[in-house]
C-alpha cells in the first residue's frame, strides 16, 4: 500500500483564505497579489526526496548501531559455546632427584585432569542458554527499534502537517494584516485594529519558525536510528490521518507471554538455572590420574612405571558460597519475571486505553468540531464580505479553526504513538504497518 501526502493543515484553510481573498477584492486586493504570495507555499510542500515508514524501517533494522552491538554480543557467545565444549589439557612434568649421576632419578610425568559431576555438560547448557539469551536479546532489540521508528517517523508526518498548518495560518495573518492597514488608509477601520492584526503575524512568524525547528529536530531524530548524524530526506510519506485497528484488550493481553521481554526474562531464567548447575557441579572435585616413568640411575638405569592419582578433599571449600549465590540470583530472576509481567499488563492497559481516548476525540474533531470551526469561519467570511463583521471576527474564526486543527495533530500524534507503545511490548503484532 502507497502511503500519500496527507492533507490535514491545507484544504480547509486554503478555502477559508479564498474567501478571504473575495473580501479582499472589497478593498483592492487583486488575485494577481494573492497568488503571487501562496504558489511559494505550493512549491515548498513538493519534497526533494520521499521517506516512506518501509524504508524507515528497513534503513533502522539494517544499520542501527544498537542492533550491531546486538549482533557482536551474539558472535562473543558463539566463542564461549566453543570453549564450554573444551576438556581439561593434559600436563607434563619432569624432575631430578640428585645431583650425582651415579644416584640419579630422573621423572617424567603426564598428568590428566578429570572432570566429574558433569561440569562439562553443565558449561554446555549454560553457554547454549547465553546463545538462545542473546538472540532474545537482539529480537528484543529489533522490537524496540521497530517501536522507535514507527513513533518518530509519524512525528515526522506531524510535524510536517504542523509546519504546513503554521504557514497557512501565517499567510493569512499576513493577508489581515494587509487588509486592515488598507482599511485604516481608507478610514474605514481604527488604527487599533491594524495594530492588533501586526501582533497576530508576529505571533503566527513565532509558530511558523517553532513549527519549522520541530520538524527539523524530528527529521534529526528518525535519521539518528539508522546512525545517520543528519537526515537526508526532504519529506516523510505516510497518511497519519489512518490510525491501526486493534484487536480487543483481553486478546493483546492474552498475547503478553510472547511479549519480546517477557520472553528475554524467561530465558534469564534459564540462564541462572543452568549457572546454578554450575556451581553445584564444582561441589565434586576433580581428579587428576598421573603415568609417567623414572630412570633410576642407582640401580643401573632402570626405567620403573609411576602411576598416580590426586584428590582433593573438600573439607573448607565445597564452593557453597558461590552455588548459594547462583541459587538466590535464580530466585531474583524468577521475581524479576513476575514484576515484568504486571509491569507490562499495566502498561498494555495505559497505552490501549489512551489508544483509544485517541482515537474516539481523532473521530470528534473530524465528524464534529471541525466542520463546525470550518462553518463559523466561512460565515464569518460572509458576515466581513456584507459588512456585518469587521476583519477581526474573521481572525477570531480563523484562529479557533487553527487551534481545532493543531489539538486534531496532536490527537493523531498521540494516537499512533500509543500504537508504538503497544508494539513496543508484544511485538510487531500490528498488521497495518505491514502494509506498505
Amino acid at each position: 500500500m502507497q502511503f500519500t501526502r496527507p492533507k490535514l493543515g491545507s484544504k480547509c484553510l486554503q478555502s477559508g483564505i479564498q474567501n478571504i481573498l473575495i473580501s479582499l477584492l472589497l478593498i483592492g486586493n487583486s488575485t494577481a497579489i494573492f497568488a503571487d504570495s501562496y504558489a511559494p507555499v505550493l512549491q515548498a510542500s513538493l519534497p526533494a526526496a520521499h521517506l516512506t515508514l518501509k524504508d524507515a524501517l528497513n534503513l533502522a533494522l539494517n544499520a542501527n548501531p544498537e542492533i550491531a552491538v546486538a549482533i557482536r554480543e551474539r558472535e562473543a557467545i558463539e566463542g564461549i559455546k566453543t570453549q564450554a565444549a573444551t576438556r581439561p589439557n593434559p600436563s607434563l612434568s619432569t624432575s631430578i632427584q640428585d645431583t650425582r649421576s651415579s644416584n640419579r632419578q630422573t621423572l617424567l610425568q603426564l598428568n590428566q585432569e578429570i572432570e566429574l559431576g558433569n561440569k562439562r555438560e553443565a558449561r554446555i547448557e549454560a553457554a547454549d542458554s547465553f546463545y538462545t539469551k542473546a538472540e532474545a536479546e537482539l529480537d528484543n532489540k529489533k522490537t524496540e527499534i521497530h517501536a522507535n521508528v514507527i513513533a518518530a517517523f509519524y512525528t515526522v508526518l506531524i510535524a510536517q502537517e504542523r509546519l504546513t498548518l503554521a504557514k497557512s495560518s501565517l499567510d493569512i495573518a499576513e493577508l489581515a494584516r494587509d487588509a486592515a492597514s488598507k482599511r485604516v488608509k481608507a478610514g474605514k477601520s481604527s488604527p487599533v485594529e491594524e495594530t492588533k492584526s501586526k501582533i497576530a503575524e508576529a505571533s503566527a512568524k513565532i509558530e511558523f519558525n517553532q513549527a519549522n525547528t520541530q520538524l527539523t529536530n524530528s527529521r534529526k531524530r528518525l535519521a539518528a536510528l539508522w546512525g545517520s548524524a543528519l537526515h537526508t530526506f526532504e519529506n516523510a510519506e505516510g497518511d497519519a490521518t489512518v490510525i491501526p485497528e486493534m484487536a480487543a484488550f483481553s486478546t493483546l493481553a492474552s498475547q503478553l507471554d510472547n511479549a519480546p521481554a517477557i520472553k528475554l526474562a524467561n530465558i534469564e531464567i534459564d540462564s541462572r538455572s543452568a549457572l546454578t548447575k554450575i556451581e553445584r557441579s564444582k561441589g565434586t572435585p576433580n581428579i587428576t590420574i598421573s603415568a609417567g616413568v623414572v630412570n633410576n640411575q642407582e640401580l643401573g638405569g632402570v626405567n620403573q612405571a609411576l602411576l598416580g592419582l590426586s584428590i582433593p578433599i573438600p573439607i573448607f571449600d565445597r564452593n557453597q558460597g558461590n552455588l548459594q549465590e547462583a541459587v538466590s540470583r535464580q530466585y531474583k530472576a524468577q521475581d524479576e519475571l513476575v514484576a515484568l509481567k504486571n509491569q507490562l499488563a499495566a502498561n498494555l492497559s495505559g497505552q490501549y486505553e489512551r489508544l483509544n481516548t485517541a482515537r474516539q476525540a481523532a473521530e470528534s474533531l473530524k465528524t464534529d468540531i471541525l466542520p463546525s470551526a470550518q462553518s463559523a469561519f466561512d460565515a464569518a467570511n460572509k458576515g466581513f464580505s456584507a459588512g456585518k463583521f469587521n476583519f477581526l471576527d474573521v481572525l477570531d474564526a480563523q484562529r479557533t479553526l487553527v487551534q481545532a486543527k493543531s489539538q486534531y495533530i496532536e490527537t493523531l500524534l498521540d494516537a499512533h504513538q500509543a500504537v508504538a507503545e503497544i508494539e513496543r511490548i508484544l511485538g510487531d503484532v500490528i498488521s497495518h504497518h505491514n502494509q506498505y
